[in-house]
């Protein structure tokens, strides 16, 4: 009971900190949220795909795509269609009670939380639990509250952009497929994993890459030498739930672009030079790419979330115990990810918190450092470690989503030079103190403090821990406090990167 009230309290904790701020700037014309606005708009106001009208009402974007006399989003459609019954009730709640339709800023915040909080939420409930299949509790919920509030996951969970609602999709289909195969669970439930796979793609076309090897890791353990009998209806009820998305994907090609093969990159103007080179953008091997991405300081996976660096010793854990085939499914979608955003030409992906076309790799990799969190654990001095790799991507994130969840390209150290400074400069969104009464960083102090415990509980969550803990913050603030030291000093940079900071505090309300 202990346990389930403190993993209910973990839960709680999370959902605050997703929902406290509502970083709302409607001079940036956001051109990834938008036009999923304005598709969800469209289907219920409309009956349609085209979001011409959303353009012409609410402002154009660059990630439209012209067919005809037509507009449509360039996005793949998934998390618009889930936000249609959410739109409906927004719809209902203001005709029945303020008279009026609702506004752009709430149709916003009902896509954000529909589509990216709560979606999240519940699949953490599902995480939790699986990576207990690798790490005792201490270990799985340190990687855990590393995944949720110190990673890419929270950057794209507050906002509609469908990165994390494809990366819960996938990863459902993992753990469930996992427990049918492993643990004996119905084989009902391959129904629903296949369902989770299709829904991937339907919601993020890079997310198809992760099917692969869980489709492998499906057909070796049913059909495979060693698999008596061979369980062909098992992989038939996969491959049927499937369908279902990746039918409604293809028709809305077809409709949108004349073709269910044709997506809405065919047809991109703004970035067409990208979209259309190679295959989905892949024109071959980059290093600048790959340092870009992996620990650079302005979008580095590595650099922004330093606990993913736990993979490499967490697979080596794996492997002793005997969960080679873990190792296998996780190993290959992260090379997949990594050798994927190492040769797209488009790589830098606009304004991002870490390179964002990867995101669904992520609940594959918490399986290897989940492993390697539990096997650091088991000595203080390790442990330790495990905790100073684990706050600072907290601290990044925790930071930045509630106050500016976009890293502009045009800095080369955003973390301190966007999030630092806004703080320093007593700048906050809207967020839920501003019904109090507060404004500025004042307005903050209930979210901070909610973060300070969350954090504070995962590293020192008994006495017994708590030199691990210690030694863990304390070489946790050291790593934060050496990314200070990373700037460009160039003169030209400065004058530069002031004009963009400045743009980004015109953005804020007052």
């Amino acid at each position: 009971m202990g346990a389930r009230v403190k993993s209910a309290a973990l839960l709680i904790a999370i959902a605050w900190l997703y929902l406290y701020s509502f970083p709302y700037f409607p001079k940036l014309q956001s051109a990834n949220e938008l036009p999923r606005v304005y598709l969800t708009w469209a289907m219920v106001e409309e009956g349609r795909f085209a979001i011409d009208t959303g353009v012409e009402r609410w402002g154009t974007t660059v990630d439209v795509s012209p067919v005809g006399d037509h507009q449509y989003s360039n996005k793949a459609p998934g998390s618009s269609f889930l936000a249609v019954p959410a739109y409906v009730v927004l719809r209902a709640v203001t005709h029945g009670f303020l008279d009026r339709d609702p506004t752009l800023g709430e149709m916003l915040w009902t896509c954000r939380v529909f589509t990216g909080v709560l979606p999240t939420l519940g699949f953490l409930i599902l995480l939790g639990g699986f990576l207990r299949r690798f790490a005792e509790p201490d270990g799985a919920r340190l990687a855990l509250v590393g995944y949720a509030l110190g990673s890419m996951a929270m950057a794209y969970s507050v906002l509609f952009i469908a990165h994390q609602l494809s990366a819960v999709c996938i990863g459902t289909a993992y753990i469930l497929i996992t427990q049918v195969v492993e643990d004996e669970r119905a084989p009902g439930w391959l129904f629903v994993a296949g369902a989770a796979a299709g829904a991937a793609p339907l919601v993020d076309y890079q997310a198809a890459f992760a099917g692969v090897p869980v489709a492998v890791y499906l057909l070796i353990t049913q059909l495979g030498p060693s698999a008596k009998p061979r369980r062909w209806g098992r992989v038939g009820l996969c491959v049927a739930g499937s369908l279902i998305p990746i039918a409604l994907l293809l028709y809305y090609h077809w409709r949108a672009f004349g073709s269910p093969l044709k997506t809405g990159y065919d047809y991109s103007q703004t970035f067409a030079h990208f979209h259309q080179a190679g295959f989905l953008g892949m024109t071959g091997l980059r290093s600048e790419a790959f340092w870009g991405s992996t620990f650079a300081a302005d979008n580095g996976l590595f650099f922004l979330c330093p606990m993913l660096l736990a993979m490499v010793p967490g697979w080596v854990v794996l492997a002793r115990r005997g969960a080679i085939a873990h190792v296998a499914v996780s190993a290959s979608v992260v090379v997949i990810y990594l050798a994927f955003i190492s040769s797209i030409n488009f790589w830098r992906g606009g304004w991002q918190m870490g390179p964002r076309y990867i995101t669904a790799m992520l609940p594959f990799a918490m399986v290897p450092v989940a492993a390697g969190f539990d096997a650091a654990s088991r000595h203080w001095l390790t442990r330790a470690l495990a905790v100073a790799v684990v706050i600072p991507g907290v601290v990044i994130y925790g930071l930045s989503c509630a106050l500016f969840p976009y890293f502009p390209e045009r800095f080369y150290n955003p973390f301190y030079e966007v999030t630092v400074a806004l703080l320093g400069d007593g700048l906050a969104p809207y967020n839920l103190g501003w019904l109090l009464g507060l404004t500025g960083v004042a307005s903050l102090v209930p979210y901070l403090a909610v973060l300070v415990v969350v954090v504070a509980a995962a590293a020192c969550p008994t006495r017994a821990k708590w030199r691990s803990a210690l030694l863990g913050t304390v070489a946790a603030g050291l790593i934060v406090g050496s990314y200070g030291l990373i700037a460009n000093d160039s003169a030209s940079y400065a004058r530069a990167a002031d004009r963009a900071y400045q743009f980004v505090v015109s953005t804020f309300p007052r």
